[in-house]
């Protein structure tokens, strides 16, 4: 089986979604499971040489506003489209709505080959703290729906996720398909869990809660500081460790500062191995301690965490899946988690886990109680390693299995259950003519309102259609010529792109016919 896997990220960057197509990727090859090809937009300090499969990595470009140094990709380029359709995939994989539900479109149109769609994120959350017109909110939300439904299968990583996903107006079926962890099942031996946590105030027999991940305010953090500060208020003693960095960790910092409590911070962003901490000593009165440590990324120095600790707190409504809940798991840590999120599916409260309403007052309250029996918290912790944990090659196995299903599927040729998507091939540049004509439909509507995105989009056009010749330089030069009008003549830009673009695909159709002849 060849197995086509893409992405708009993939390491260097880090992410959770990256990390789920690396591990598909790295566990199909290594256990002989299929052969894999990977695509990406370029990244510049990304080297893929090493990799035992390869990675395709496509033209991109840098876009306001876009965060955590991301890029979008161009799923436009003709020679690297044509390494996938060469590689002659059985099942292509997407896991973004965006260039590399695009690409895969384009790939199936000249393989045949079935795509299936994996929803991992909450994308109109992302939207939103990003895309501040409520006009633009909607119409990217509805183009990025439009892209997911042309898939021929649609996986979620969670029942909620899944739900979330129709609730932005998918109208097709989804098949709830988990991701794993790349921690073994087991704690990690006491002695080295005090030699990788030594030097931090960690008393036994005082609870310590657990955080890991990007320190945004929408994962819940807001709700962690202000149970600590309840807890602090009612005299219960406990140590609450941050992992990680973000945006809003001085926000949490200072409340936890303003409230007395003392605090143990980062001095510097030094390695990891080498870094200092110092410390705001709180009042005298105030019972408690918070510590941020920083990013950890060794696994088995955050596994040692994940063994020192008893709780792992995660009261985030955004996670569609949680892996961080699974790796906490996976050391017999039993998590706190909000009623109803994605997070929680598979909780049975006090059984695996805790479940809170989503606020600091809940929270702190099952913390207060919990505090003071460790050995049912540890009980709990241990149904989770027994019941929720799910280690990748499991995941990546079920995965494969479900990819049979569906070539089998087409073998068969069931038209009405799973092919309705399917067009008769055609010749890759009429494919490319089709789907451009789409994306310059859709960004038509937005010259109105983001300048630069037309420069974004003159830019990538110009190099896209560079690697086509001659002809493409045509093209390229007919939608810079749109790009500057539609500066100068807002209301009047859409109408002239619709007039140049039909103008100037007659002339490459005729340039190709005469390269042809």
């Amino acid at each position: 089986m060849n197995v086509c896997l893409l992405n708009d990220s993939f390491p260097p960057v880090i992410d959770g979604v990256a990390n789920v197509v690396k591990n598909y990727a790295d566990i199909m090859t290594e256990k002989e499971l299929a052969k894999v090809i990977v695509g990406t937009p370029r990244y510049h300090d990304g080297d893929y040489k090493h990799y035992p499969y390869p990675v395709i990595d496509y033209q991109s470009f840098k876009v306001k506003n876009m965060a955590n140094g991301y890029r979008a990709g161009n799923p436009f380029c003709l020679s690297k489209i044509s390494k996938f359709t060469e590689f002659e995939p059985d099942i292509i994989h997407s896991h973004c709505p965006f260039a590399s539900t695009v690409l895969a479109r384009l790939v199936r149109e000249s393989t045949n080959a079935p795509i299936v769609f994996t929803y991992h994120t909450k994308f109109d959350v992302d939207i939103a703290n990003t895309i501040k017109s409520e006009l633009i909110k909607k119409e990217t939300i509805h183009a990025i729906v439009r892209n997911i439904s042309a898939c021929d299968e649609v996986w979620a990583v969670s029942k909620g996720a899944g739900e979330n996903l129709k609730s932005l107006g998918y109208e097709g079926e989804y098949r709830v398909v988990s991701n794993g962890v790349d921690f073994e099942k087991g704690r990690i031996g006491e002695n080295t869990v005090a030699g990788i946590t030594k030097g931090f105030d960690l008393p036994e027999g005082i609870p310590v809660f657990l955080f890991v991940g990007r320190l945004h305010n929408y994962k819940g953090l807001p709700m962690i500081a202000d149970a600590m500060i309840k807890l602090s208020d009612a005299g219960v003693d406990y140590r609450m460790i941050f992992i990680g960095q973000g945006p809003d960790a001085a926000g949490i910092q200072e409340k936890i500062k303003q409230a007395g409590i003392t605090l143990d911070i980062p001095e510097d962003g030094s390695d990891e191995t080498a870094r200092t901490y110092k410390t705001v000593e709180g009042r005298a009165d105030r019972k408690g301690r918070v510590l941020f440590i920083g990013p950890i990324h060794d696994r088995d120095v955050l596994k040692a965490w994940n063994t020192r600790a008893d709780l792992f707190l995660f009261p985030s409504t955004y996670d569609t899946n949680g892996l961080v809940v699974r790796e906490a798991a996976a050391c017999g840590l039993a998590s706190v988690l909000v009623k109803d999120s994605c997070a929680a599916e598979g909780i049975t409260d006090g059984r695996n886990g805790y479940l809170i309403e989503e606020n600091a007052e809940s929270m702190a309250a099952l913390l207060g109680r919990l505090a003071g029996d460790l050995a049912a918290v540890h009980d709990a912790g241990q149904h989770a390693m027994d019941e929720i944990y799910i280690s990748w090659e499991s995941a990546v196995r079920d995965a494969h299995a479900r990819y049979e299903e569906i070539i089998d599927m087409k073998y068969e040729k069931d038209l009405d259950k799973f092919m309705e998507h399917r067009r008769k091939p055609k010749h890759l540049s009429d494919n490319f003519f089709e789907l451009a004509d789409d994306f310059i439909e859709n960004t038509n509507q937005f010259f109105d309102r983001r300048k630069e995105f037309y420069e974004g989009m003159e830019e990538n056009f110009y190099e896209a259609f560079h690697d086509i010749g001659k002809a493409g330089r045509a093209v390229a030069d007919g939608v810079k010529k749109i790009g500057e009008q539609a500066k100068g003549n807002i209301e009047s830009a859409g109408e002239k792109a619709a007039s140049d673009w039909k103008e100037t695909k007659e002339k490459i159709r005729e340039a190709l016919k005469d390269n042809k002849g």
